[in-house]
């Protein structure tokens, strides 16, 4: 079932008895857990209301058994359940917790009406091959969180703003993405400051995001590699010493351009094998955001000059390292041999 029919369905007052959330989007698996529990219950009642268990720690025949009870304080109960057992792929069912899925499978026949079992499983994956997810899923009580693409979080961003009477631009909600990062806990929390900073009715624009969210060493080395991509030396040598000025390290800021050059080669490496975007980000074991700057940033580089590139900066590493260069001169001199050299 998709979340956004899920929570259709849940402000419309009708509710499964059985979900089982899973996928890499944490916050918004929380998001769907707080916004059951809203509906549900009232700000006195939910203490009361909601029981918690983890597979890790407990059988989950102890929650069909508390599903099963009927509530003492208010109409319904909410049974929380964190696994990563039970239902993920890879989970290993054995352990020092025995757990019986047929209770399960035999609850789901005749589910209590005041009990809502809710299983948040830590995994990207569910194990399709268990019975037990199985029959949920022909329940459609499987509730996919996938992280969000480039342009889903970008739409995500603008909408929480204009939730809060807030217009925030396209091109600010661009440059959060590449502050903050793909986190939308921390999305969350630097929309809701320039929100706060803007005002009710008040529009967040791309200078009042650069005034209010820091720049991150990363968002400063992808600038750097774009300088060298461009072959914009004096403007790379300028980045390399505001990063200095910082206080960081050559050997930290030559490891983080050499792994955006490697992204790189590998995307160019999958895109000849037709890899999707989200393929790609599953293959690299990155958000689909840092793989879309990546390939945006990789076209102007040719494959030749990517492998040419890092294998100098593996000889530069080896040079600061072992003492035979100074370090913060080492790196300077590195870019400036990039102008000299237009095939580098």
């Amino acid at each position: 079932m998709d979340a956004k029919e899920a929570l259709k369905e849940i402000k419309g007052g009708r509710y499964r008895s059985i979900y089982v959330l899973y996928g890499k989007d944490r916050y918004r698996v929380q998001h769907f857990i707080q916004s059951l529990s809203d509906a549900l219950f009232t700000a006195d009642e939910r203490e009361l209301g909601i029981v918690k268990f983890d597979t890790a720690e407990t059988s989950i025949d102890e929650a069909v058994l508390e599903a099963e009870t009927l509530p003492f304080f208010g109409e319904r109960k909410l049974i929380l359940v964190r696994d990563a057992t039970v239902f993920a792929a890879g989970g290993k069912e054995g352990g020092k917790i025995e757990h019986r899925p047929d209770k399960l499978l035999q609850y789901m026949e005749n589910p209590s009406e005041t009990s809502i079992i809710v299983f948040a499983v830590h995994a990207e994956k569910l194990d399709e091959r268990r019975k037990l997810v199985k029959a949920l899923k022909e329940r459609h009580s499987l509730v996919a969180f996938p992280e969000l693409d480039a342009a889903q979080l970008k739409h995500w961003i603008i909408k929480r703003a204009a939730e809060q009477s807030r217009a925030l631009t396209g091109e600010a909600a661009e440059l959060l993405l590449t502050r903050t990062g793909a986190n939308m806990q921390q999305l969350a929390q630097e929309v809701d400051k320039l929100c706060l900073h803007a005002g009710a009715g008040g529009t967040i624009d791309v200078e009042t995001t650069a005034m209010l969210t820091s720049a991150t060493v990363e968002e400063d080395v992808f600038a750097l590699v774009d300088a060298i991509a461009e072959l914009q030396i004096d403007r790379a040598i300028r980045l390399y010493r505001e990063l200095l000025i910082r206080r960081e390290e050559p050997i930290k800021i030559a490891a983080l351009i050499a792994r955006q050059l490697r992204i790189m080669l590998q995307i160019k490496e999958l895109e000849q094998h037709r890899y999707s975007p989200q393929q790609m980000a599953g293959q690299l074991g990155l958000h689909p955001y840092a793989v879309k700057l990546a390939a945006e940033k990789s076209r102007k580089f040719q494959v030749a000059r990517l492998g040419k590139l890092l294998a100098s900066l593996a000889d530069l590493d080896y040079q600061m390292k072992t003492g035979a260069i100074e370090k913060s001169l080492g790196l300077e001199l590195y870019l400036l041999s990039l102008g000299m050299d237009k095939g580098a």
